[in-house]
């Protein structure tokens, strides 16, 4: 097994990504401590897990409290013994499908903040307890739109590419602490995709069950491999990247896109 006795700290386990990403982890060998807003979600998840024969601890954490957070990372390295892998997943509130010369200034901003925010104290927290042990994995996820001139997709690129600058320079100063720190690209995961979650980032695309499932044709011939990156693909790469096996990767994003993105 990739993680055997590794703890991995999911923030945002109970969304989909989330979701597949712990499932992966545990099935991995690793402990995972799910973290998010909702309980019965995390509830959900942690019973997926542990019906399967994996370990699994559920807090409810808000990860823009910095309090909240370093309390959390303590209760997880006395209960675990070290805190081994980070990976925050938690949503940014990301406004799409205005141009950028019509967006309010706190939808533009809000997604930047927030990001940074919430990445900032879950990695600051996580890396204090690395340092101690000499070694640990932070992992991020960004959807690529960072590189390139794509239209339309409002506050996602600058939020993307603050987080992708602050990965590579916690990776320069973590590095020589044994500790590694990656970004992960991915988007259009038709798993995880909901008329609601689609709404809630672009006003513009309102749509029922199968208007989503119409949407996702064009969506994969936007991509190399005119296919859309499975749920279990993008776990998959995860526990691989966050695994020992990786040992020679850091300060660097992996694409996870069937080349929606290039790069």
């Amino acid at each position: 097994m990739l993680l055997k006795n590794k703890s991995a700290i999911i923030y945002g386990a109970g969304g989909g990504i989330g979701r597949g990403v712990a499932l992966t982890f545990a099935r991995e060998g690793a402990r995972v401590f799910l973290s998010g807003h909702a309980r019965e979600k995390l509830e959900s998840v942690a019973t997926e897990i542990t019906t399967a024969g994996g370990s699994a601890d559920i807090e409810v954490v808000d990860a823009l409290d910095e309090a909240a957070v370093d309390e959390h990372v303590h209760a997880v390295a006395s209960r675990a013994g070290s805190v081994d892998i980070s990976f925050n997943l938690i949503s940014r509130g990301d406004v799409q499908g205005i141009p950028l010369v019509d967006l309010a200034v706190a939808d533009f901003t809000h997604a930047v903040m927030t990001g940074l925010t919430t990445q900032f104290l879950t990695a600051r927290a996580a890396a204090r307890r690395m340092t101690k042990q000499g070694s640990g994995v932070i992992l991020m996820l960004t959807s690529g739109s960072s590189v390139g001139a794509t239209p339309m997709m409002g506050s996602t690129p600058p939020a993307d590419a603050a987080m992708e600058a602050f990965m590579r320079c916690l990776a320069a100063e973590l590095g020589p602490h044994g500790i590694r720190v990656l970004g992960l690209w991915t988007a259009g995961v038709p798993e995880t995709l909901t008329p609601e979650k689609i709404a809630s980032v672009n006003s513009n695309m309102l749509m029922d069950a199968a208007g989503l499932e119409t949407l996702k044709g064009p969506m994969a011939q936007m991509t190399m491999s005119r296919r859309m990156p499975a749920l279990a693909q993008v776990a998959e790469v995860a526990a691989f990247l966050v695994s020992d096996r990786a040992g020679a990767v850091t300060g660097t994003i992996t694409n996870v896109t069937c080349g929606m993105v290039p790069g």
